[in-house]
């Protein structure tokens, strides 16, 4: 039966993947990849030889129709990123909208996700949280750290290395030097790795020492 299938993907341990996304892979008629070349390296140690197509920020707007003819057509498609479930600070919102208003099946399956180990293993409260992905680049930041400011639930946020120190930095001014936080670098990597503590503390740990790696931050919410 045609449909559309997000298929989860390892953050980095490849034997996170489950059996069945690897059976749905196997499968499928074709594969959209955030960049094949990444994904090319996951298909090819788990023998799976399903067509492969580029489906990324920059092209998706372009793709979609193809793809919805394809699958009204009868093929079946899985979606991927180049780590974690896709839509989430990935592509595959649009994509799935897509399918939903052409009355086709989307079967999203279960899977690694980063902010999930990241704020479980914070030692924050996680009864109740936000995740705000990345914070916007120039416009809309202030505005929108004032907003958080006042947020009570646990906030999850995602961040490269060379903007992690210049975030922590704006916590400090918007949060308070002593609101808690972890930052979870490398999940499921080798050189895996959460520092936590306060927020001037944590910047002042990667003021010494630059983070590499992709990077989770998890803050307590206003008390």
């Amino acid at each position: 039966m045609s449909k559309l299938y997000i298929v989860p993907t390892p953050i980095g341990n490849l034997e996170d993947i489950t059996f069945r996304a690897i059976s749905v892979l196997k499968e499928v008629d074709f594969i959209l990849a955030e960049d094949t070349r990444t994904s090319g390296k996951l298909l090819k140690h788990f023998e799976i030889a399903a067509q492969m197509h580029s489906h990324h920020m920059h092209n998706e707007h372009k793709s979609i129709e193809g793809v919805l003819h394809r699958i009204k057509n009868g093929e079946t498609c899985a979606l991927i990123s180049d780590a974690g479930t896709p839509a989430i600070s990935d592509p595959g919102f649009l994509l799935t909208r897509a399918c939903v208003e052409n009355n086709i099946e989307v079967d999203c399956l279960p899977g690694a996700t980063a902010f999930v180990p990241a704020l479980v293993n914070s030692g924050l409260p996680n009864d109740k949280f936000v995740f705000e992905g990345f914070l916007p680049v120039k416009k809309g930041r202030q505005t929108r750290l004032l907003l958080l400011a006042e947020e009570t639930r646990t906030m999850i946020f995602y961040e490269s290395p060379h903007k992690l120190i210049k975030t922590l930095g704006h916590f400090v001014t918007y949060f308070g030097a002593e609101r808690r936080l972890s930052v979870s670098r490398e999940l499921t990597k080798m050189f895996e790795e959460t520092i936590r503590g306060t927020a001037k503390e944590v910047l002042d740990h990667y003021t010494n020492k630059p983070p590499k790696g992709e990077i989770v931050i998890v803050v307590r919410g206003k008390n």
